[in-house]
């Protein structure tokens, strides 16, 4: 059979299988430190509900919280995902897309994937550079970009120590040389690792943080697949937060069975790392719900083999009982199939007092939910150094009333006058929520 004509087939049963299978939940039914987990609703088909990506219409803005508001922080973007503040204030914003990865797209399966991802706002070509933003007025508006780094692969996380910016490529980290106040970088980077990357390259985001001390980076690897189907021997490295020491390059694993881990971040009470992962999909509409959690030294968290501690995931063989037996069921989901990707704490805000204690999360928003789920950007409280209580919606409305999207959120970041940065690669903007006047 011609190879389009099979794909719109596929295409359109994955359509009717959308229709057959939703979910019997809500969103929140997924939330929280004890997720509502059904049984897996593994059909013939998985799930495809799109929501196409159309951008923003002149004038639109998402829906802020009360007691909040939102503008355009800079606008005309090329699909800014990932954001950094500088000390003097000066944003980074990581302008990036998938990197070639022809063998991700092999096969009907793989080459329909491609197109799906094409439509929900994915299929653009890579920048492949990190975009400076300066508001020299501190009206919450960038008044000048310039190009910062350019002719990179798919950039991803940044951070600063002393004079010396690391930036995970898609496929290694990279240190560069920076001044306070330059506004570009000439010199090369240089190599500090190499990271799991080539022609399959699944979950090709790199994230980067430093420890407090500036002494360690801890670098976020997602897996080369949704459950291993492509053999574990391509997992060699992945689904897993590695640790870097600055000074050698020497790393070691320093977590593993995270499936998709992008956002990380100190939480300022207990000092522990955390952790926004996305975990696996096909099991249905309900299963499974992603997370953030905080990050043990030498813990495990379930990938492949099973899910939210030990509930096994039958697809997966062979199976690793042992391993099982060890896996970590993550501190508090937030949904399935939310995409959560972004993650800050609110150390730093200036936002109302409900927000003075937790987490923001950027929610990039379902392909394979119905209803969608995500596509918003919430804030999870903390007490103690703990999340307590449910999540509040900081910002939404980034599906309109047709169901599509026109913007989709991805990094969050407090910006030095205390307002809540959000990076939105389908709108091509990066929006600022601040208190309201």
């Amino acid at each position: 059979m011609h190879k389009t004509r099979l794909a719109l087939l596929i295409m359109a049963a994955g359509a009717l299988a959308a229709c057959g299978e939703s979910s019997t939940l809500q969103v929140s039914d997924g939330t929280g430190p004890s997720p509502k987990l059904p049984e897996p609703n593994k059909t013939l088909i998985p799930t495809v509900n799109i929501a196409p990506a159309i951008g923003w219409p002149d004038g639109a803005k998402p829906t802020a919280a009360a007691g909040t508001q939102v503008g355009a922080f800079a606008e005309g973007l090329d699909h800014p995902r990932w954001l950094y503040v500088l000390p003097n204030g000066d944003v980074l914003v990581a302008e990036t897309n998938a990197p070639p990865k022809p063998d991700d797209s092999k096969g009907i399966r793989g080459w329909v994937m491609e197109k799906v991802m094409g439509r929900a706002g994915a299929g653009v070509p890579s920048p492949n550079r990190i975009t400076l933003l300066r508001d020299a007025d501190h009206d919450g508006v960038a008044e000048t970009r310039t190009v910062f780094l350019e002719n990179l692969n798919s950039p991803f996380g940044m951070t600063l120590v002393g004079n010396d910016l690391y930036v995970a490529d898609s496929d290694k980290l990279l240190r560069f040389p920076y001044q306070p106040g330059e506004t570009a970088i000439k010199a090369p980077g240089t190599k500090v690792i190499d990271l799991p990357g080539g022609p399959l390259n699944h979950h090709w985001t790199k994230n980067v943080v430093a420890s407090k001390d500036g002494g360690t980076l801890y670098v976020s690897v997602g897996s080369n697949s949704n459950v291993g189907e492509n053999g574990l021997e391509a997992e060699q490295g992945r689904a897993a937060i590695w640790e870097v020491d600055r000074a050698s390059g020497k790393q070691r694993i320093f977590a593993s069975g995270l499936r998709n881990p992008n956002g990380m971040a100190w939480e300022p009470q207990s000092g522990k790392l955390w952790t926004a992962v996305n975990e696996r999909d096909e099991i249905g509409s309900d299963l499974v719900p992603d997370y953030i959690t905080s990050v043990r030294d030498g813990g495990f968290y379930g990938w492949p083999f099973s899910y939210y501690g030990q509930h096994v995931d039958v697809r997966v063989t062979p199976q690793d009982p042992d391993l099982v037996a060890k896996a970590i069921a993550p501190d508090y989901a937030v949904g399935p199939h939310t995409a959560s990707l972004g993650l800050t704490f609110a150390e730093g805000n200036t936002l109302p007092a409900q927000f003075a204690q937790g987490a923001f999360i950027g929610q990039h928003g379902s392909w394979n939910r119905k209803p969608h789920s995500g596509y918003k950007v919430i804030f999870v409280p903390f007490e103690g150094g703990k999340p307590k209580g449910q999540p509040v919606d900081v910002l939404t409305g980034f599906l309109n009333s047709d169901q599509k999207a026109m913007g989709r959120p991805v990094g969050v970041v407090i910006d030095q006058q205390g307002g809540l940065l959000v990076a939105d690669d389908v709108g091509n903007k990066v929006w600022r929520v601040s208190s309201a006047k």
